[in-house]
């Protein structure tokens, strides 16, 4: 199945499903009337969403106006961004000189959640002197998890699957990293592609807590990357496990997979500016690409014709 939200004016907006092709959708209908609320009842509301999936796709369903809708979850209750891709953690060590962080953990964040911003819309940031950036991850949005929850049944817990863009503001992390605490203005709202997914509607794609498809990046119409999401270090498994060892997880809860990269950065690109400044500065000693300016474009997308997520196609503006 196919997920999305439509605005309808009110805070978690309208739950829809949509067809395969991406052309047309239905309402879930009162057994679910928003996504968190669906999350939180997944079990009574499966099978109507079901059925509503099966109406949609015999041709009884209504064109979709992309322009409607927001992210699929507008808002919810936690958002945990872990960095799952050891080459892009492995560049930024070499080229900014900075010690390899010892554990034998996953890296995880809790991050801001009361918004996810609607694919299309502009993305207000308070000054370009703050660096800004992307960064294209995969997602998971768990149903309830128990605390403790082993890795070898976390992803019984997944629910949907969703595409992320996590924008950051570059110059002022690293004075935050200082403190010791958490990111806080570094890390404004998330963006996220309007279609979440269950793991069954990705096929062979969905292999060991894994999206192993690439991930399309580009910049004012430029191609920037399409690292593989196959190679996390750790899977979405193991990533809910660190995140339940000492605490449960509420329904709705959003598991990012941190900046997807690959070994072969070369070829296949990057999904931040950030990384492929560290490459720059290995290789030539200097930045080269600079961060985004207002009036700036960023894509993402997954697959050709972006048929799994839609895509995410917003312009960098600077808040008023």
């Amino acid at each position: 199945m196919r997920l999305a939200t439509r605005d309808n004016g009110t805070a978690d907006g309208e739950l829809i499903l949509v067809s395969r092709d991406g052309a047309t959708c239905l309402p879930a209908g009162a057994a679910a009337p928003h996504l968190l609320g669906a999350l939180e009842h997944w079990e009574a509301a499966l099978p109507a969403l079901q059925g509503t999936a099966a109406r949609l796709e015999a041709g009884q369903g209504s064109p979709l106006d992309p322009a409607t809708l927001r992210a699929p979850l507008p808002r919810t209750w936690q958002w945990l961004d872990g960095s799952a891709f050891p080459t892009h953690g492995e560049l930024m060590q070499q080229a900014f000189d900075l010690p390899p962080i010892e554990t034998d953990k996953p890296l995880m964040y809790q991050g801001l959640s009361h918004q996810f911003l609607s694919p299309t819309e502009d993305v207000p940031f308070p000054s370009e002197a703050d660096g800004i950036d992307f960064e294209g991850e995969f997602g998971v949005i768990t149903g309830p998890v128990p605390m403790g929850c082993p890795a070898d049944r976390a992803l019984a817990h997944v629910r949907l699957i969703v595409l992320i863009n996590d924008w950051s503001l570059r110059t002022i992390a690293p004075v935050e990293m200082k403190t010791g605490f958490g990111w806080i203005q570094a890390k404004p709202a998330c963006s996220v592609a309007p279609f979440a997914v269950t793991p069954d509607a990705l096929g062979q794609a969905w292999q060991n807590g894994r999206v192993c498809l690439p991930l399309t990046v580009a910049v004012n119409g430029a191609w920037f990357g399409s690292p593989n999401g196959d190679a996390m270090a750790y899977g979405f498994h193991e990533l809910i496990a660190h995140a339940a060892r000492t605490r449960s997880l509420p329904a709705g809860t959003i598991i990012g997979s941190g900046t997807v990269s690959n070994a072969d950065h070369a070829t296949v690109g990057s999904t931040c500016i950030s990384e492929r400044r560290a490459i720059e500065k290995i290789a030539h000693g200097a930045f080269r690409t600079p961060f985004l300016s207002a009036g700036d474009r960023v894509r993402m997308h997954v697959g050709e014709d972006a048929a799994f997520f839609g895509s995410i196609d917003q312009r960098v503006a600077l808040a008023r």
